[in-house]
């Protein structure tokens, strides 16, 4: 399922070498280095941070979460991708309702049980920027780098 803009919103920005930011490593890690190298986007994982990671533990939050934090004056204009942790996507969708950040797109395709399929929902009821999800339990970081990969060969 997809937001009406996603797909000219998404293709612009990271065209114009905008800032992706993921989840996970496997997902930075299954981007093609040609097109990023090419649009000249740089991409950002902070799940392994180890500011992260401390902050994490003292607040009692997901590792997930926190890396979305971290990422939160990064976000406006570029294109968040989430394959793996539900955590996240939440943590995405509250920035953009409570805090306004504005990506130029979300691919929110966490899988799973626990919480995949909520938090996608809730992305899908966002108006303020556009998204991309999988309905379900489906998805997962080969999904979300499938969509990306595609994105930036849209692009060319």
């Amino acid at each position: 399922d997809a937001h009406e803009k996603a797909l000219e919103s998404t293709v612009s920005a990271l065209s114009g070498g905008c800032r992706i930011i993921v989840d996970v490593q496997m997902v930075e890690s299954g981007l093609s280095k040609p097109h990023l190298t090419a649009n000249g986007n740089t991409v950002f994982c902070h799940v392994s941070d180890q500011d992260v990671r401390e902050e994490a533990i003292r607040l009692g939050l997901t590792r997930s979460t926190m890396a979305m934090r971290k990422a939160k004056n990064a976000m406006d204009g570029s294109v968040i991708v989430v394959g793996n942790a539900p955590t996240a996507l939440f943590e995405v969708v509250r920035l953009i309702r409570e805090e306004g950040v504005r990506p130029a797109g979300v691919v929110g395709v966490p899988v799973g049980f626990v919480g995949a399929s909520e938090s996608k929902e809730l992305l899908s009821r966002v108006r303020e920027v556009p998204w991309i999800v999988t309905r379900g339990p489906k998805g997962g970081s080969t999904v979300a780098v499938a969509i990306t990969n595609a994105l930036l060969r849209l692009g060319k």
